[in-house]
Parts: structure tokens; sequence; C-alpha cells
């Protein structure tokens, strides 16, 4: 049990690089930017991991039955009624079709994107985009459901219908801020070094500082919006996180995962500097496993219990990670030959 819950929330953390540089690099294809041209080798190398993470969710699978209180039996009601939806042939289908889509947005992304590069089409920029905002839209839906059947099922009574909007907004964060960590280290090279200047990473961070709040603002609203309903099947799940330690976690996560970063990320001159940012960025990922250990291990313990596991899984998936990334980035070079929208602009603008 220890092992398959601490592995859940290393799991969910580690999926959320890939994912969220997904949504990252379909965001810069449809609205361009110097900013995505210069990182953008690292988000297409990110999502060609999701191949890899698909075979890492098997683990989950084989413990459903101790992870999931739906696998028992039971005669209760409520239980009975989500039977339908909550049963184990159907979690492993929707898990098949969630991963199916990602895989084939981050091949098509990639495919295309090579093709664009060589070709310099401008037919093709245009359906590039078009399927950057369909891959969008299948991204919000499969997220949410994928929130719903891998961690909110956790507490089947419990709902919540910003639930996966959350989890997406913090995927997205992850991944931003593991493309700036990444970007930051890469600038040792020469040839990255001269794409990605002071400008670029301010404007990464001003991304960043977006998805920082906007995560806050997701937080609070299934915060408040429970809080004022006071309903007796919504208010367990917080009830939960606000004793036996629980409710300190919550704290820190207020302070670091929002409050210290927001105030950072307003400075133009740390924006500007690529090693004070990718240490605000890191800081970041620390705090995106906290939130991810809060969220799944309430469920399993009423109060504070951390583990070597939770310490030991999170490394172990990370360099696991980190190691499947490092081969697909020396795969092409670091630094796009052609920008389609960057070439429009130039021609607009000069």
């Amino acid at each position: 049990m220890n092992f398959l819950r601490s592995y859940l929330a290393a799991y969910l953390m580690w999926l959320g690089v890939p994912l969220g540089c997904l949504v990252v690099l379909m965001i810069h294809h449809i609205a361009g930017g110097r900013w995505g041209f210069s990182v953008r080798r690292v988000l297409e190398a990110a999502t060609r991991t999701i191949g890899w993470m698909a075979l890492l969710f098997v683990p989950v699978l084989l413990g459903m039955k101790s992870l999931y209180p739906w696998m028992q039996p039971t005669t209760d009601e409520t239980m009975l009624h989500k039977r339908p939806y909550l049963n184990a042939p159907f979690f492993v289908v929707r898990a098949v079709v969630y991963f199916g889509v990602w895989i084939a947005l981050a091949a098509l992304l990639n495919r295309w994107a090579d093709r664009l590069e060589r070709e310099r089409d401008p037919q093709l920029a245009h359906r590039l985009r078009g399927l950057c905002g369909v891959g969008l839209g299948l991204y919000g839906l499969t997220i949410t459901f994928a929130a719903v059947d891998w961690v909110m099922s956790l507490e089947p009574h419990w709902f919540s219908t910003i639930y996966g909007v959350m989890l997406g907004v913090g995927q997205v964060l992850t991944g931003l801020a593991t493309t700036i960590v990444i970007a930051a280290w890469l600038m040792r090279d020469k040839t990255f070094a001269e794409t990605a200047g002071p400008q670029q990473f301010h404007d990464l961070g001003n991304l960043l500082l977006t998805f920082v709040i906007l995560w806050a603002y997701m937080a609070f609203s299934q915060y408040l919006i429970i809080w004022s309903g006071n309903l007796r099947e919504e208010i367990p799940w917080y009830v939960a996180r606000s004793r036996g330690g629980w409710q300190w976690v919550a704290v820190a996560l207020i302070v670091f995962h929002f409050a210290v970063p927001f105030f950072f990320l307003l400075s133009r001159d740390l924006k500007r500097n690529a090693t004070k940012l990718a240490a605000l960025a890191a800081g970041l990922l620390v705090m995106r496993q906290v939130d991810l250990w809060w969220i799944v291990t309430p469920n399993f313990f009423p109060v504070v219990h951390v583990t070597w596991l939770d310490v030991t899984l999170t490394l172990v998936l990370g360099g696991l990670w980190l190691a499947l990334f490092a081969r697909q980035l020396r795969a092409r070079p670091l630094v796009p030959a052609y920008d389609a929208q960057l070439d429009e602009e130039v021609a607009a603008h000069g």
C-alpha cells in the first residue's frame, strides 16, 4: 500500500512534465513568439517521452485493488451507483484512450514540425496550428477525466467540478518550470545561448507567473465554492486536509507555491537572469510534488505521513524521466532551423 501510494504521487508529478510541455508547445505553435522558438527542442524532446510514461503507468493498473476503494466489494448505494463508470475494465480502457490521444498528439506535432523545417510549406504551418487548437481541447477533455479516474476516485464519495482543470493547470506549471530549469542549464551551449537571451527568459518568467496565478485562482475557487456550500458530500476532502498536521502543508503551499513565487516573479531583473529564474522554477517543482503529495496521501493517512518511499520514488522516476529526455534531446539539433510564425513576424515587421 505504501509503495503504491508513493508511486502514484511521484508518477503524477513526472507525468505532468511531458504533458505540461505538450500544452506549452501547442500554445507556442498557435501564438508564436521568440520565447517558444528558443526552447522548442526542449518541449519537443519532453513530449516524446509520453510513450514511456504510459509504460510506467502499469504498476498503478496492477495495484488498482489496493489503491482504489471502489475496487472492493460494497453495499454502499453511492458506490453501487458509480459502478458502471468506476470498474476495472472501463478504467483500463479509459487509460488507454488518454495515453493514445496524448501520444498521437505528440507524434503529429513532432512529425509536422520536422516536415515544416524541411519543406517550409505555409499550408503545413496552417494545418499545424489547426492541430494545436484541436489538441488543446482534447488535452482539456482527457486530463479532466484522467484526474477523476486516477486521483479523485481515491475518495469516491467526494467530487469537484473544477478538479480536472486544477490538475491540468498544475501540469502546465510543472512543464514550464522544468523547461526553464533545463534551458538555463543549456545556456552553456554557445549555439543555444545565441537564441535564448534575457528577453526570452523574461517571457518564460511571465508565462510562469501567469500559471502560478492561475493555479492559485483554481485552488482558491474550489475551496471557496465548497466552503460556501458547506455540503456534507463535499467538505470531507478539506476536513481531512485541515487536521493532523496537513493544515501546515496547506499553509506551506499557500506561501511557497503562490505568495513567494508571485512576489519574486514581479521582478523584471530576476526574470531576465537565467540562473535566478531557474532556481525559483526548481523551488516550484519541489512545491508541485508537495501539492500532489498533499492531494493523494490524506486519503490513506489522517495525520502527516512521510516515508523514505515518497522521496526515493520521486527521485527514481525523475532520474528515469531525465535519462529518457536527454536521449530524445540529443536526437535533434538544439536550435530549430525554421519557425513559420517567426518568419512571418520578420517579414511583416523586420
